[in-house]
């Protein structure tokens, strides 16, 4: 089993993150962004091992109002997007590694796209996940589904956030409608839920501050400049958020970039079925930089 050590970074002086390395530190960093509302806990710790097993210091953590990091009071987020860009380049400073090779999903994906073309001397690699262009120049590709679309309707209040099985059944019922068929793990998510549940300092702000960030720097984010940064792509065919058109356009707007498609995943981390694959596209791609 792989090393596992655990830290609190300071970014500025007011913002801890809990950060977890998983593997030898003198090999290659990959560092894992999560999606809106994700502690580190979301990345599985089974598939953290298998990537550390095999050469590659697994790096996750808990971002702003997630796990053990600094949340702010719910509904009042004190930060923005910029932020969390910010934040990845905060990770990397306080466990003392120059470059990375970043993996981001859904809006860790948005947020890893921002990274490489604001701080692209830390970026080794690029791997998108699950997620969308920045560029403000591509338009007209479908929104999320019906289905998905209802979720965001805002009238659900959501339960007692001090209710611990009350939150592990919104987690569980809130990411049913976001697999794909076949793709979802109820005990498993059940599992997790009740260990994100334990390690969330206001699950509250967890769960829906990131959803009222401002954009933020609304500047050239024109994927073009991504050139020269080796870039994979993995999107599910059955994603109902960002359907595999985005996937498709990430691909043919960054010069190089290579298009994975998962057969029947939705807008999640890859289910168990596929992490062979994915760990023989990440160990290829970061291999080759």
């Amino acid at each position: 089993m792989a090393d596992v050590t655990e830290m609190v970074v300071q970014v500025g002086d007011e913002v801890g993150l809990c950060v977890e390395m998983i593997g030898d530190r003198a090999d290659p960093v990959l560092l894992l962004i999560g999606g809106a509302t994700w502690s580190m806990d979301w990345w599985d710790d089974e598939l953290c091992h298998q990537l550390a097993d095999q050469g590659r210091l697994v790096v996750r953590y808990d971002q702003r109002d997630t796990g053990g990091s600094t949340s702010d009071p719910a509904g009042s987020p004190g930060y923005t997007s910029d932020d969390l860009v910010r934040d990845v380049v905060g990770v990397l400073d306080g466990i003392g590694v120059d470059q990375a090779h970043v993996v981001g999903l859904s809006m860790g994906g948005g947020v890893a796209q921002r990274v490489g073309i604001d701080h692209r001397d830390r970026v080794a690699t690029l791997t998108l996940m699950s997620t969308s262009p920045i560029d403000p120049e591509i338009e007209g590709l479908p929104g999320p589904t019906p289905e998905i679309q209802a979720t965001f309707s805002g009238d659900d209040p959501g339960p007692a956030w001090d209710d611990r099985e009350a939150v592990i059944d919104h987690i569980v019922e809130s990411e049913r409608p976001y697999a794909g068929p076949g793709a979802f793990d109820e005990p498993r998510l059940r599992a997790l839920a009740g260990w994100v549940f334990d390690r969330t300092e206001d699950m509250a702000a967890s769960m829906t501050n990131h959803f009222l960030l401002d954009a933020g720097d609304v500047g050239d984010h024109r994927l073009s400049q991504l050139a020269g940064i080796s870039t994979l792509v993995l999107h599910g065919t059955a994603d109902p958020m960002f359907p595999l058109l985005h996937g498709k356009a990430l691909a043919r707007s960054i010069p190089g970039a290579h298009l994975i498609e998962l057969q029947g995943v939705g807008h999640q981390l890859p289910p168990p079925r596929c992490w062979n694959l994915v760990v023989d596209a990440l160990l290829e791609h970061t291999a080759r930089a």
